[in-house]
């Protein structure tokens, strides 16, 4: 009996999934409303994405338009945007908050790019940790003489070459959006 993989593949895809969320949260010098999509504002005693309360749009390559739909949330956006650590200014008219996207400065990007490998690290010690679940498993059913010696090898097998598999693909996403970020 061979240890089923699925279960940790599953997770594994997790961790891919929650790195991209992560790396869609860093500004690389366009507006996206996903740069923002991490705040939140204080909602009636409730801490709420920003994008939950408010339409965000991105109305050009350079600036993004947040429209409270209850107007009394203006200050509590704009305080949410300025006390984050984006690096945004946002403007407040009264009825929409207006953000200007400024160009990354070259520090800027390296530090940004520095971060994406700091993140891509965390991702493959996450997938790496559920290839050792995996393979504890394989040794506690080895233990309990539910799989043979050669069934313990090929399910590690099976485990290390769906990690290999992932971490490839972690290294990809990072590398993406480093390019992406050095772009100018």
């Amino acid at each position: 009996m061979k240890l089923d993989t699925k279960p940790y593949e599953e997770k594994m895809k997790k961790a891919i999934s929650s790195f991209q969320s992560e790396l869609d949260t860093i500004r690389v010098g366009r507006a996206t409303p996903a740069v923002i999509s991490h705040l939140s504002v204080d909602y009636y005693g409730t801490p709420t994405p920003i994008t939950q309360v408010s339409e965000v749009k991105a109305i050009d390559a350079r600036t993004l338009t947040i429209s409270p739909w209850d107007t009394s949330l203006l200050k509590a956006v704009e305080k949410a945007i300025s006390t984050s650590d984006l690096g945004l200014v946002p403007q407040n008219d009264g009825k929409i908050i207006r953000i200007a996207f400024p160009p990354l400065t070259e520090d800027r990007r390296k530090d940004l790019t520095k971060d994406v490998s700091k993140r891509g690290e965390n991702a493959k010690i996450a997938i790496r940790n559920i290839r050792r679940d995996g393979v504890d498993k394989c040794r506690d059913m080895k233990k309990s003489s539910e799989m043979t010696e050669d069934e313990v090898k090929q399910s590690e097998k099976a485990m290390q070459d769906l990690t290999d598999k992932y971490i490839r693909e972690i290294d990809g996403v990072a590398d993406k959006k480093s390019k992406e970020i050095m772009e100018i």
